[in-house]
């Protein structure tokens, strides 16, 4: 069930908002640590796919995972809210059609996926299952947002286990919101999911997590727990 997406503690899409929470679009490999540790080569363009608005699940206070489709990996992303339509996009056009910053889950049933892979199937039974898309709440960026200067931290059972700036990204975020734009129109509701840094690896049930996001509009900080989702 598709979710209220709330900006700046507001509902902006979803429930009674009129406007509803449209598809989430995925950046696979944009941070060449997070290709290496999984043995796959560095892209030469984005690699693009998409979540359905059921993927869509609130990130705190918690969220759950499936157990009987093999290790389910967690990936901490900078999570971006479009807040008006786009296509072809300059840069600029980009930035003003971001109306939020968040942090977004791309939850992967990674032997799922190795299989659809081997097979050269594509990844959606992998990352597009209900709940495979825990996301917090949006807050608006800053007027000088520096794009390429956001912070996105994972701890996990009080250890770090992702830490990564949106500088080491392959393809910048507003390039990248121009290369999603140029294949597909963005509506406002739609959430763009901008890859994920090293770190990547299972979850289990009773898991505690710590998610940050550093940015010139303020810092984001939430706890959350991992349960197990009841069949």
């Amino acid at each position: 069930m598709a979710i209220t997406v709330l900006l700046d503690d507001q509902p902006f899409a979803g429930g009674d908002t009129g406007r509803p929470v449209g598809k989430i679009v995925c950046v696979g490999r944009n941070y060449a640590d997070h290709a290496a540790e999984l043995n796959n080569p560095v892209p030469t363009e984005p690699i693009l796919f998409i979540k359905p608005a059921t993927a869509l699940a609130n990130i705190s206070p918690y969220f759950s995972i499936p157990l009987d489709q093999g290790e389910c990996h967690i990936e901490t992303e900078i999570a971006l809210l479009i807040g008006s339509e786009i296509a072809r996009a300059t840069d600029y056009q980009a930035q003003m059609a971001i109306a939020g910053i968040g942090i977004g889950l791309d939850l992967t049933l990674r032997e799922r996926q190795s299989e659809l892979k081997a097979k050269g199937l594509p990844w959606e039974k992998a990352k597009a299952f209900d709940g495979s898309c825990p996301i917090s709440g949006f807050i608006s960026p800053a007027d000088d947002e520096d794009w390429e200067n956001l912070d996105i931290r994972l701890e996990r059972n009080h250890a770090v286990q992702q830490a990564g700036n949106s500088g080491q990204m392959l393809t910048p975020i507003l390039p990248l919101m121009g290369h999603i734009t140029a294949h597909f129109t963005l509506m406002p509701g739609d959430i763009v999911l901008t890859g994920t840094p090293a770190g990547v690896g299972p979850l289990s049930p009773g898991d505690e997590l710590t998610l940050g996001l550093g940015s010139a509009a303020g810092d984001m900080a939430l706890q959350t727990e991992v349960v197990a989702k009841v069949p």
